[in-house]
């Protein structure tokens, strides 16, 4: 009894100097939960003694604990550029910096300075899209998948989108093309099989209730074999016949031509508008290179009619995505590519990244074995489907640790590596040039 009655109470305990500098509210709140379980310890003979410095400390832990931000600095050491799980593309400090004052001072995100009244947040990017492209018009909306659910829930509630068996696709987090078509009161209408579709398919299916011939880009598979698609300028033809909406939802959307061959099969956003279609639809934070949205370009009729939907003020871009946009979009208007990262690892040659890896691997190999070797990797984010580009890696390996050991260790400490025949990769295609010095750092730490 007296160990308990030695326990400060709560609102005499917080008034101790070393909380000044923390937030009375919160520190009384933990404080609360430290003595209520230091009380049921004592009582349940867990503990016999009692420290009020470690009692102390065990509260500015916890706070340090719930204050400190969930979202932390990454090296991707895995050579996957676009790394859904690592946030995807990258945004230059360059581009941050530019847009840092309009994003921190009142701006014309919704003025019409010309006109001194109410303007329109779109309208931000829709020049440098139309440059870009040709595009009529444009619109933006927080991600590719509230693109296609707005353009399908606007055109085709309660008609019929008509779309390929083998582009019925499941993307990342259980993203299904057939359910968001029901969610959107869109009729799905499959056409053709699994491995082939034929554009007698497409026009077979269109009747008095057809809104729409869709075409999915399959993001995350291919298929090979006896197979046959349907152009996206072919559906185009059959869509102005009939008179109804071609939609073409492209997933990662790429604004020029891609090294290594990657676009053999898919071309880019400006070879794709050279079909003039009514509808195209990508995101902006995978091959763009930009920030996270679902960029929507056509005809100028739709989107007006797009507008409209009463949907898209809650799937609506804030204004540090279009100031971010509208800044990557000028970097391609101005050939300054540089300024896009995602792009900037993609094109860095074979030569560069050796480079990098022997300067690591010479900063290292007094601590650990480092083998400097040619590999393979993806691009990913679901954008060109099993298409390997080459790269150069370093193995890590150290005494006698598993690479279960070693990745685990080294993911502890912010690097994301990769295991690869039973050895621990760092992949230099996702590692930035300003990296080196502190991979080589965070290394050493934990192998000290």
């Amino acid at each position: 009894m007296d160990l308990l009655k030695s326990i400060p109470k709560v609102d005499k305990f917080i008034k101790n100097k070393t909380f000044e500098n923390y937030s009375i509210k919160l520190i009384t709140k933990i404080a609360k939960e430290q003595i209520n379980q230091l009380r049921e310890d004592i009582l349940s003979n867990k503990t016999n003694n009692f420290n009020e410095e470690q009692l102390i400390e065990n509260t500015i832990n916890e706070y340090e604990k719930i204050t400190k931000p969930s979202l932390q600095n990454l090296i991707n050491a895995t050579g996957i550029i676009v790394h859904t799980n690592l946030g995807r593309s990258l945004i230059s400090q360059e581009s941050f910096d530019k847009v840092k004052k309009v994003a921190s001072s009142y701006n014309n995100l919704e003025y019409d300075l010309q006109a001194g009244k109410r303007g329109e947040r779109y309208s931000h990017i829709v020049k440098a899209l139309q440059n870009l492209t040709a595009c009529e018009d444009a619109i933006v909306v927080n991600n590719n998948a509230s693109a296609v659910f707005l353009i399908l829930n606007t055109f085709s509630k309660n008609k019929e989108t008509v779309v390929s068996r083998g582009e019925l696709v499941e993307i990342g987090g259980s993203f299904r093309v057939p359910e968001v078509m029901t969610q959107s009161g869109a009729i799905l209408k499959e056409i053709g099989t699994t491995n082939k579709t034929h554009k007698k398919d497409y026009e077979n299916a269109i009747n008095e209730n057809t809104s729409i011939l869709m075409k999915v880009h399959k993001s995350n598979y291919s298929i090979e074999g006896f197979t046959s698609e349907v152009e996206l300028k072919d559906i185009i033809e059959v869509a102005n016949k009939n008179n109804v909406i071609d939609y073409f939802d492209m997933g990662s959307g790429h604004m020029i031509d891609l090294p290594y061959n990657l676009d053999s099969k898919e071309p880019s956003i400006l070879k794709i508008m050279e079909n003039n279609p009514s509808l195209l639809s990508f995101s902006g934070d995978k091959l763009l290179g930009s920030v996270q949205a679902g960029v929507i370009i056509g005809k100028k009729e739709l989107i007006e009619k797009i507008k409209k939907n009463q949907l898209l003020r809650m799937l609506r871009v804030d204004k540090i995505t279009l100031c971010l946009l509208e800044e990557h979009l000028n970097s391609y208007l101005k050939d300054e590519l540089n300024n896009i990262p995602t792009l900037k690892m993609l094109h860095t040659s074979i030569d560069e990244l050796k480079k990098r890896a022997t300067y690591v691997k010479n900063s290292l190999e007094d601590i650990c074995k480092c083998e400097v070797i040619n590999t393979q990797t993806l691009i990913g984010g679901g954008t060109t489907p099993n298409k390997k580009i080459p790269s150069i890696a370093i193995t890590i390996e150290y005494k006698d640790y598993k690479p279960n050991k070693i990745e685990k260790l080294l993911r502890e400490n912010g690097v994301i590596s990769r295991i690869e025949n039973e050895k621990v990769l760092f992949d230099f295609r996702s590692i930035q040039e300003c990296e080196l010095d502190e991979i080589i750092a965070i290394v050493r730490k934990v192998f000290k």
